[in-house]
């Protein structure tokens, strides 16, 4: 079971990401998979979930209309298109799966992340 992050890097202000996740080695169907993010001396967010079933997306209030998620089933890849970026955005980003929405106690699978930073 792997999750690999890409696409990482250095923003300013307003600026634009796009974060993507390829699985690899389970079920790529009928689950939640999505994004978290943990910024330096603070806890562990959800900020994006989608049940890969049927697409159907959920975001955390802080990144609603500004991020979005996706995915490609047949590439076995999530993305995060993350626009306006604010400074409160810098973090590492980890890709999930295994778990329940946006509720972090509950994901067993984690990716290594990749690294959000406001230039």
């Amino acid at each position: 079971v792997q999750l690999v992050e890409s696409g990482g890097g250095s923003v300013q202000a307003g600026g634009s990401l796009k974060l993507s996740c390829t699985a690899s080695g389970f079920s790529f169907d009928d689950r939640d998979m999505g994004w978290f993010r943990q910024a330096p001396g603070k806890e562990r967010e959800g900020v994006a979930v989608i049940y890969t079933g049927s697409g159907s997306a959920h975001y955390a209030d802080s990144v609603q209309g500004r991020f979005t998620i996706t995915q490609d089933s047949a590439k076995r890849t999530v993305y995060l298109q993350m626009r306006t970026l604010k400074p409160e955005d810098t973090a590492m980003y980890y890709c999930v799966t295994g778990g329940i929405r946006l509720l972090v106690k509950t994901y067993r699978v984690w990716g290594q992340g990749t690294q959000v930073t406001f230039s």
